[in-house]
């Protein structure tokens, strides 16, 4: 019997199918090799360099010395932050919700896996626009369904057509996977875009699943625009996902939510009840300072990001042989590595262990994110390295 046989006899099928994350392995090499003494410095990263802002680390300090937290709690979340997630989303151009629909999960990446689970059957088609999080594709397949990959380009900003989604639509069609602010690229939809797809969803009876967890992470000239907010032609088919970790630079502490209608929200909080049960109370209370809290720190971190964002946008553009789509939104740029292709390097994958082998620079392949010879590179990382892995870059593809 060969390894994969063997492997398959051990691991169940439905899991040896799944990839590791992509954006997870590079990250983890990169640490790997820093902590062997190299100076490598990473875009990979989908996370802020920013500490937690310090009046939501003292709300945990106190949090973790109240024996009240020290015990099991609702399953669905701590009903004062269930009422500050919905003000937050009502407050902030998301729907008129209620701490009913919300459902407290450990991270964005939980509520982005049990809306899944909740919504897809066996054989049901879930829409994904490529570039795409490397994570919703395999979120799709582990809940049983069938994820369509629609391919964008960079002429058109990375962002689908209406036209696009009618071609790949089918009898099978349950959902659409929506994402604005993009990652991996960064791309923002307008309000018209926004409702014109909306209004297609809502016209053939598909569940919208928006992840809006870079909401507030937008540069001009567009701004957010949520695709419930815009298209109440919508009704109850939309689940919304999102958290903390990018707005409040809180990727560690693992709070996120879904929103959406209550026979969803019950379904996915059993799940949760089965797969986790409560979030950890401390980091709860952690993320409701951070929710009802002064927002100065988050405007902050969001200019860093823009100058950030600037930055990297000319100096990629300035490498011979890369195009580059100026992002508007979340912290990614997504260059298109086409004009590299050739005798040095065959593809996306070669590039990046070139970097990393030559210069100590880690990006992640657009491979990964179902777009070929493009890479995803973070600028949410100091200036100073942002600069200095650029120039690393540029001195060994020229």
């Amino acid at each position: 019997m060969g390894i994969v046989g063997h492997l398959m006899k051990r691991v169940s099928p439905r899991l040896a199918a799944i990839s590791e994350s992509a954006t997870m392995a590079i990250t983890n090499q990169a640490a790997q090799m820093k902590a062997a003494g190299e100076d490598v410095i990473s875009f990979g990263a989908g996370e802020p360099d920013f500490p937690t802002p310090g009046h939501i680390v003292e709300a945990a300090r106190q949090a973790a010395s109240d024996p009240r937290n020290h015990k099991y709690t609702a399953n669905s979340g701590l009903p004062d932050l269930r009422e500050a997630i919905a003000a937050f989303t009502r407050d902030h151009g998301g729907p008129q919700v209620r701490a009913a629909d919300v459902l407290v999960t450990n991270g964005g990446k939980q509520a982005v896996y049990q809306s899944f689970a909740a919504l897809l059957d066996r054989g049901d088609e879930a829409i994904v626009p490529a570039p795409y999080w490397v994570t919703y594709p395999e979120a799709i397949k582990l809940a049983g369904g069938v994820p369509v990959e629609v391919p964008t380009t960079s002429e058109a900003g990375f962002k689908v057509t209406v036209d696009q989604l009618e071609e790949a639509r089918t009898d099978r069609t349950k959902l659409l996977v929506f994402v604005s602010p993009s990652n991996p690229t960064g791309a923002v939809y307008t309000p018209e875009e926004t409702r014109s797809i909306g209004l297609w969803a809502a016209q053939h009876d598909v569940w919208v699943v928006t992840d809006e967890i870079y909401q507030h992470l937008t540069y001009a000239p567009t701004p957010f625009t949520s695709i419930v907010t815009v298209t109440p032609e919508l009704e109850d088919r939309w689940v919304i996902v999102s958290g903390v970790a990018k707005t409040f630079a809180m990727t560690g502490w693992r709070v996120g939510w879904m929103i959406g209608p209550g026979d969803i929200i019950k379904a996915a909080s059993n799940l949760q009840s089965h797969l986790t049960s409560n979030v950890s109370n401390v980091s709860q209370r952690a993320a409701l300072a951070a929710l009802t809290g002064p927002l100065e720190p988050m405007s902050a971190m969001r200019d860093a990001f823009d100058r950030r964002r600037r930055t990297m946008y000319r100096m990629l553009s300035e490498i011979p042989g890369v195009t580059c789509v100026e992002p508007q939104g979340a912290f990614y740029c997504f260059p298109d590595l086409t004009g590299l292709i050739g005798v040095e390097f065959s593809d996306d994958l070669a590039i990046a262990a070139h970097l990393l082998d030559r210069a100590k620079v880690a990006i992640v392949p657009g491979e990964a994110f179902g777009a070929p010879n493009h890479a995803r590179l973070s600028y949410a990382l100091s200036d100073e390295d942002l600069e200095r892995g650029l120039v690393r870059m540029r001195s060994v593809l020229v």
